[in-house]
């Protein structure tokens, strides 16, 4: 949200946002690679949640976690850019493009994305279709470490040679993140084993290919705009880099166990529905009163709305929604498998459930 009010949204303030915000520029410029943190949690958690369940399972829990407010977010945003005066970020996108938008899969049909933080969402796709693959052979430590290693080679080719394919299906600017991430959870399950520091290795590498990938991406940003509008650094982006590894290696390393208080499971469950709606709210808020109110006193209101909203659309939409979607979609996988088993004479079993306060259900 830092990021996105103070310093990223030009069009909104009729101005640049770093000049009115300008003691804490160097800082909120740096938002931009909260995506990139969101990747590492993202490798960490998936292979978690992939670890020792089938591919139908899998697909069952991430279609449940990520659909629900997602098509909540696409209808909102449709209705408004339809039906309001509002045109920050307006997609400008045909009915059909919205409808596609549902599927979640517009990148691949090279159509907009309804809110412009959705691209992300289409980078963790193609990294769960990935990682479904790799699931078909059979999970273990040392096919994991080979996956990764290699994963981390295609992805220094993909860079290299600038190859059409090779960048679509090996995400070279994304791999770092989800490969160092699904690494450190091998640290975190495997620590004490023989092969621990190959794990490591993999975080090295991971590291300096987040550096350069952190690097082209801020300087993009920097060179469109400059440096006095845009002040981010090259050294600040190597320390954000660094210390967004530094926090990932403090949970793989357990040494953040201690963070035991409830109610920040209901703060990382809100992060998804707040991520898919807070720059469409700062479109609607920020806009309309920003010639009357203070910009610092309008964004504490636009983060402070963002938040609500993101709680009630969690409370009202996402939760009992994964929970609806879940259990409709296990028991069609559940009738498929034992379809298939009883067809082979063999006895058939439930789909495990993802309990509703899982490490999984609090992070996108």
């Amino acid at each position: 949200m830092s990021f996105h009010y103070m310093a990223a949204s030009k069009s909104l303030w009729d101005e640049f946002p770093t000049k009115l915000f300008a003691p804490v520029a160097r800082l909120t410029t740096l938002g931009i690679l909260g995506v990139e943190l969101f990747f590492l949690i993202s490798g960490f958690v998936i292979l978690m949640s992939v670890w020792g369940h089938t591919v139908g399972e899998f697909a069952v829990s991430r279609v449940s976690r990520l659909y629900p407010a997602y098509w909540f977010a696409v209808i909102v945003i449709f209705i408004l850019y339809r039906f309001s005066g509002v045109s920050g970020f307006d997609p400008k996108l045909s009915t059909g493009e919205y409808l596609l938008n549902l599927t979640m899969l517009q990148g691949a049909f090279d159509v907009g994305h309804a809110g412009g933080v959705f691209w992300s969402l289409w980078v963790e796709l193609r990294f769960y279709v990935l990682l479904a693959l790799f699931s078909l052979v059979g999970i273990t430590l040392r096919r994991c470490l080979v996956f990764l290693a290699a994963w981390a080679g295609l992805a220094l080719l993909a860079e290299f040679t600038q190859n059409d394919v090779l960048v679509f299906v090996f995400m070279p600017r994304q791999a770092p993140y989800f490969i160092a991430g699904m690494a450190f959870f091998l640290i975190h399950r495997f620590g004490a084993r023989a092969a621990a520091f190959v794990p490591w290795l993999l975080v090295a590498a991971g590291y300096g290919m987040s550096l350069h990938a952190a690097l082209e991406r801020v300087g993009e940003r920097v060179r469109l705009i400059g440096i006095a509008r845009y002040p981010a650094p090259p050294e600040a982006v190597i320390v954000a880099i660094t210390l967004i590894y530094l926090l990932m290696a403090a949970v793989a390393l357990g040494w953040l166990r201690w963070v035991r208080w409830r109610p920040l499971v209901t703060v990382g469950a809100l992060t998804y529905p707040l991520y898919l709606l807070h720059q469409t709210i700062s479109a609607v808020l920020i806009p309309a009163y920003r010639d009357v109110l203070d910009p610092w006193l309008l964004t504490g209101i636009t983060m402070t709305v963002s938040i609500a909203l993101a709680y009630a659309v969690y409370r009202l939409v996402d939760r009992p929604g994964q929970r609806w979607l879940r259990s409709r979609l296990g028991a069609l996988l559940d009738r498929s498998r034992g379809s298939r088993r009883r067809g082979r004479g063999t006895p058939s079993r439930t789909v495990p459930p993802i309990p509703a306060q899982s490490p999984e259900a609090s992070v996108p």
